[in-house]
């Protein structure tokens, strides 16, 4: 990873998951470096992790879910199958790409950071982050939520990788009315 501008201090989570419950398997995790104030992105992270690894440290899934993925579109559930590694090897190379002060960002912090807080402890390694750096898309949403719905989506919904762009794109432009409002 190549050294990071001190200004792309944030890191936008996405993961997709087989369930929805605190212990639900992932079977992928990506991660976007940027600057929330102008929206700038640095490195992007993605993997796809192989399902029977997660099963096997003891996440679940739930039947909900999976009907769920089978509804979504072709697109969204080919890319789930290219090139998967475990869970514990792509719980190291996300861990390899955070920084340690970076705040970290979740849709929401429960979901996203939770579960992969519980995956990282089933596995026996140590989170990436630190807890007080946790941020929550859902709580930024909920000062302008016309932002989010007015905000177009690029790419494929599921693909994690565009899902935490979108989420940037309407992060940043949510951080920057509320500093407008604050400054006024």
């Amino acid at each position: 990873m190549e050294k990071s501008n001190k200004e792309l201090n944030h890191i936008m989570v996405d993961i997709e998951t087989m369930g929805t419950s605190s212990y639900s398997a992932i079977v992928s995790i990506a991660a976007v470096e940027f600057d929330i104030n102008t929206g700038a992105t640095g490195n992007t992270f993605y993997i796809n992790i192989d399902l029977q690894s997660c099963l096997d440290a003891g996440l679940k899934t739930d039947e909900e879910t999976v009907q769920w993925w089978s509804n979504q579109s072709e697109k969204a559930k080919m890319m789930l199958n290219e090139e998967k590694v475990n869970l514990k090897e792509a719980l190291l190379m996300f861990k390899r790409f955070c920084r340690n002060d970076c705040k970290i960002w979740g849709n929401s912090a429960r979901f996203d950071l939770g579960i992969l807080e519980n995956a990282y402890q089933v596995t026996g390694i140590k989170q990436p982050w630190q807890y007080y750096n946790e941020r929550c898309v859902r709580t930024l949403v909920g000062f302008y939520p016309d932002i989010k719905k007015n905000t177009p989506f690029v790419g494929t919904p599921h693909n994690a990788i565009d899902d935490c762009l979108h989420q940037i794109k309407y992060c940043t432009a949510i951080w920057k009315s509320i500093k407008v409002v604050t400054f006024l």
